[in-house]
């Protein structure tokens, strides 16, 4: 059952979508002097630190057992440093904007998944009609590239489209976290994911010989501190509050955000595809979520 919001819970969702919006803009500032996993292992490193002072200052306890450190291992890897990774690449090839939009595609993804994968998430006709927008909207993206051979480009799409997929994996296999604090969960997720960074940064890219300025340093700890540690914390209070159904929202307003940054700071010019794509996307999330069209029987 969807739960009622106020006010304050509408107002942290709006902010969620801005601060989650915001990461495509500081990555796009990032990758212009660090290479992408670099900037994945700062992002997951400064985050799960400041998380794991969350935790100790709120007087949780992190886990002690093998099992629930190997699962944060393999959620980390599906949920922050393969995708974070994908996107982060992806953003070297395309704008930050039409990344956002790729990413919004998530969702559909979880919808296809879960038909196979879970037993209680059937692909309804209204699901399935709203895959069947959203991979309409996928195309319209991606189909001008590759029409017109733009190899790099349309391998950064598929990268971010990559990325949304392996969301909507770790969405699934997160469910076996559901009696663990969520806050512990994220600590330990970003933990995990810092773990799998480390080496694969310093063997392939030597971090310690990049020389980023101020700017990359500012972009860095926004990614870090406010798009991922306090993105997560707000994440799991309106999770707790709303519900999952409703924290979907927060899907619909990503773009929107990352969009505006985009135009208005980084000069980004999105062509009309990227709007029409986005718009079929959105209706295709409209038809997965259920709610609107439940409203208007």
């Amino acid at each position: 059952m969807n739960k009622a919001m106020g006010i304050k819970l509408w107002c942290l969702i709006i902010l969620l979508s801005i601060i989650w919006g915001a990461s495509f803009f500081f990555v796009e500032i990032a990758v212009e002097k660090m290479t992408p996993l670099t900037i994945v292992l700062y992002r997951v490193g400064f985050a799960a630190f400041l998380l794991l002072a969350f935790v100790r200052l709120t007087g949780r306890k992190m886990p002690k057992t093998i099992g629930i450190w190997g699962a944060f291992l393999a959620l980390g890897a599906l949920n922050n440093a393969i995708p974070f990774t994908l996107i982060t690449w992806g953003q070297s090839h395309i704008d930050s904007s039409l990344a956002s939009i790729l990413n919004a595609t998530a969702p559909v993804f979880s919808v296809i998944l879960a038909h196979f994968l879970t037993k209680d998430e059937p692909l309804t006709k209204n699901r399935l009609a709203g895959v069947l927008f959203g991979w309409g909207g996928v195309a319209l993206l991606i189909g001008i590239d590759a029409l017109n051979g733009a190899g790099m480009k349309m391998a950064g799409q598929l990268a971010v489209l990559g990325a949304a997929l392996f969301y909507a994996f770790a969405a699934i296999f997160a469910r076996r976290f559901k009696d663990i604090d969520p806050v512990v969960v994220s600590a330990g997720m970003l933990t995990g994911s810092t773990i799998i960074m480390i080496p694969m940064a310093f063997i392939m890219e030597q971090p310690l010989a990049l020389d980023p300025t101020p700017v990359t340093w500012a972009a860095l700890f926004g990614l870090a501190a406010i798009s991922t540690s306090l993105a997560y914390i707000i994440y799991f209070y309106v999770l707790s509050k709303a519900g999952a159904t409703n924290i979907l929202l927060v899907t619909f307003l990503i773009p929107v955000s990352a969009i505006f940054l985009g135009m208005a700071v980084l000069g980004e010019n999105p062509g009309w595809n990227a709007f029409a794509g986005m718009g079929l996307i959105f209706i295709g999330l409209v038809l997965i979520d259920g709610r609107l069209l439940k409203r208007g029987s």
